[in-house]
Parts: C-alpha cells; sequence; structure tokens
C-alpha cells in the first residue's frame, strides 16, 4: 500500500523561537511530548533513473518496499532519492511528488522509507553505481514530537538553522486536502508561518552548490 504525505515547513532561524515552539505545542495539546531525539545524516541525489535504481537496489529492500519502488518507477514524474542514516539506523529513501510542488520539498508526496542491512557509504555506492550523482550532503539535529495528531519535527540543519515540519501520512490520495487542511490549522494555532516553496527553492539551490561549506558545521546562511 502507498503512503501519502502532507508536509508544511516553517523557517524558526535561532533557538529562542525553537524554545517558543515546544512550549506552545505543550500548551496546545498537553499529551505532546519528546518522542525522540537524535543526529541524521542526509545524502541527496540527482541523475539516473527509477528503473535502473529499482533493479540495483533490490537485493537490499523488502517485498513491500521493492513493489512501491517499481509502482514508482512506473508513474513518478518527480522523485527524490535520499540516504539518511539515523543516529545506527541507515535509511534508504525516495520522495515522488503528487501535486504541482517538488518531490525535494514539496507539501504532497508519495514516500518510500526503508530501513536497510548497509553502513551509509555502502548504500551510497550501491545508488552511485546506478548512474546517480551526489546533489548534496546535509546534516542535521532532529526532535520529533506528535501534537494533535500531526507529526512535528524542529531540525536544526547545517546552513538553514532552525526549521520546523509539520507532517501528516495518509495512506488513501483522496485524504491528501483534509490531511493539509488539518497541518494548516495546527500551524494557525501555533502561529507558525509557512517558508514559501519560491524561497525555499532559493535556500535550496543555494546550499546544493555551496554543501561543503556547511554540512557538518554549525554554520548557517539567509536567503529572502
Amino acid at each position: 500500500m502507498q503512503s501519502y504525505e502532507v508536509e508544511v515547513k516553517a523557517l524558526l532561524g535561532g533557538p529562542e523561537r525553537a524554545d517558543e515552539i515546544r512550549r506552545a505545542l505543550r500548551d496546545t495539546d498537553p499529551t505532546c511530548d519528546l518522542r525522540t531525539k537524535g543526529k541524521q545524516l542526509n545524502h541527496y541525489f540527482m541523475g539516473g533513473t527509477l528503473q535502473a535504481l529499482a533493479q540495483a537496489i533490490a537485493p537490499h529492500l523488502s517485498l513491500g518496499a521493492r513493489v512501491k519502488l517499481a509502482d514508482f518507477a512506473l508513474h513518478a514524474k518527480d522523485f527524490s532519492v535520499r540516504t539518511r542514516q539515523k543516529d545506527d539506523q541507515v535509511l534508504f529513501v525516495i520522495k515522488a511528488s503528487v501535486d504541482d510542488t517538488t518531490s525535494a520539498n514539496g507539501i504532497a508526496r508519495m514516500e518510500i522509507e526503508e530501513p536497510v542491512s548497509l553502513s551509509l557509504n555502502d548504500l551510497d555506492e550501491i545508488i552511485l553505481g546506478a548512474e546517480f550523482n551526489y546533489q548534496a550532503k546535509w546534516s542535521r539535529e532532529r526532535e520529533e514530537y506528535l501534537c494533535s495528531g500531526v507529526n512535528v519535527t524542529l531540525d536544526k540543519n547545517a546552513g538553514y538553522g532552525w526549521l520546523a515540519e509539520f507532517e501528516r501520512v495518509v495512506d488513501d490520495p483522496t485524504k491528501l486536502t483534509e490531511a493539509e487542511a488539518h497541518v494548516r490549522a495546527l500551524m494557525d494555532t501555533l502561529k507558525v508561518e509557512e517558508l514559501p516553496q519560491d524561497r525555499l527553492a532559493r535556500m535550496f539551490a543555494f546550499y546544493n552548490e555551496h554543501w561543503p561549506e556547511y554540512y557538518g558545521t554549525e554554520n548557517i546562511f539567509e536567503i529572502q
């Protein structure tokens, strides 16, 4: 079964604003608490085809993930391939857009997020061997919350600074509009403004061009 995510981002800036959001989450939903906290490495790839990637990565995926990836290869018009190290866990990630936004940063997307029994470097090598290239490498510290039925993450991203993501995942594309309304209602309650897609695209492009200056550092930039 495919999963579909609605995800809206908000740029917070400094740690003080992140503290305000933590307090607002708990004020809004007294049951809201920190679910996980850890460090992540995220590697983005470009080029290549999903058909070649599906063949190369298949021995390392579950049957369900192989079926999803085959479906993506047939139907996805825009997709983003990633690898992720989440503490000691390594994940193979693909996001494919189902609206008019991008697969890298869009609002409504299909997603595969599959744990693999490989090192991050070995997983990267399989993808590079399928004729993909590195687009950029990202590092961040992430906190995950569940607030009023919405998954909320607070990320301290190299380059971006503090960023919040508000997400709901559904198994039926007809539920995406309702899920997006739910996400935006919570953001309104928290008084959090969406990071516009055009500004996000400029930030993403700048980071991709300059990522070696930021990956694994505390350095940040500001793009309007």
